[in-house]
């Protein structure tokens, strides 16, 4: 069986926007271990971008991000057989993200801050959403690296604790902690007092 092409995912599938592939993701990963084409190219039509923002929120660069992805998804393809269905799907490709993008941050620590979304001004403007959204970026960043994966997962991708604590493969209790913990730092490094 040879790799899909995934940089161009779009053309991959059998199925048009208006008639989405019927399967579920359990019947996918069996229809690839059977050797399906198309299959693993659905698996990632559908989770790619969630994946994607996953691996920049918890690399903090694009560049890092998207080669975490494509091992991820090369990593996934591989091992998809070593998927053993006590979980979702997504679950499991979190966490193999989730270490694809630890694994290359470990080999490089990003030399560019954390980019802002595209459709941010290039220069700090005076609108104050605008410099709430950096300053919880900047402050994001400087949080130790397992509250940060805590936050992402749970706080702005709605992963139930769980969850998390599966993508993360550490007991629930620490998902908490590690959430209570970073959102105290987020709080005091934004200057935002309890009352």
């Amino acid at each position: 069986m040879t790799a899909p092409d995934l940089s161009r995912p779009d053309h991959a599938p059998v199925w048009s926007a208006a008639h989405e592939d019927p399967r579920d993701d359990v019947q996918l990963v069996a229809d690839h271990c059977a050797g399906d084409p198309t299959a693993f190219s659905e698996i990632f039509r559908r989770h790619k971008d969630r994946m994607w923002a996953v691996a920049v929120r918890t690399c903090g660069d694009p560049e890092l991000a998207a080669d975490a992805v494509q091992d991820a998804f090369l990593a996934a393809y591989r091992r998809l057989g070593s998927f053993r269905g006590e979980s979702a799907l997504s679950t499991w490709l979190h966490r193999v993200v989730v270490n694809a993008c630890l694994d290359r941050l470990r080999r490089v620590r990003p030399s560019a801050p954390l980019a802002d979304d595209d459709d941010l001004p290039e220069q700090r403007d005076e609108h104050a959403s605008t410099i709430t959204r950096l300053d919880v970026r900047r402050a994001l960043e400087a949080l130790p690296e397992g509250q940060r994966l805590a936050l992402v997962l749970v706080d702005m991708h709605g992963l139930p604790v769980a969850e998390a604590a599966a993508v993360l493969d550490v007991a629930e209790g620490t998902i908490k902690s590690r959430c209570a913990r970073g959102r105290a730092a987020l709080a005091h490094a934004l200057g935002v007092t309890g009352g």
